[in-house]
């Protein structure tokens, strides 16, 4: 599973808009990213531990010659899976289930604003709402007819 599928599946899941999905897991990866070279430990229980972990300088060979090698100290990222991912990836323990969540009021409202600006709206779509995106396809418009008029070469 890449990221764009992990996204796609936790938007599915939770009912939350993708961008949002996708600026929450690149923060998630961020600050994890920030705090391990910190030195820092990261654990999210159930799941596992993120680490810097320390390598001295130490002479090695080279497979092909046998010829020492100097290996330079280095710091590298370690992770080690919690007990409970152990568990479930060993089958001692069951996965979660991944059933949608049920949709609410409010869920329903931003799904119906998401296929709106999709371009696919329904009829019932309020007069309200047609002239804010009638407004904002208008601006947009205007912006790039001034791009491109500002783009040419005289």
């Amino acid at each position: 599973m890449n990221r764009k599928e992990l996204v796609d599946a936790i938007q599915k899941h939770t009912l939350v808009s993708r961008t949002d999905v996708d600026k929450v897991l690149g923060s998630l990866i961020q600050h994890t990213q920030v705090a391990v070279k910190k030195g820092d430990r990261v654990s999210l229980v159930g799941f596992g531990t993120f680490e810097r972990q320390d390598r001295k300088a130490r002479t090695a060979r080279n497979p092909r010659s046998g010829a020492p090698v100097k290996v330079k100290a280095t710091k590298v990222p370690r992770f080690r899976a919690g007990q409970g991912f152990k568990d479930v990836v060993s089958g001692r323990a069951t996965a979660p289930k991944l059933t949608p969540v049920k949709s609410t009021a409010k869920a329903a409202t931003a799904s119906r604003v998401t296929v709106s600006r999709a371009g696919s709206a329904k009829a019932s779509t309020s007069r309200a709402s047609s002239a804010k995106a009638a407004s904002r396809n208008s601006t947009k418009a205007a912006s790039s007819r001034g791009k491109a008029k500002s783009g040419k070469k005289k």
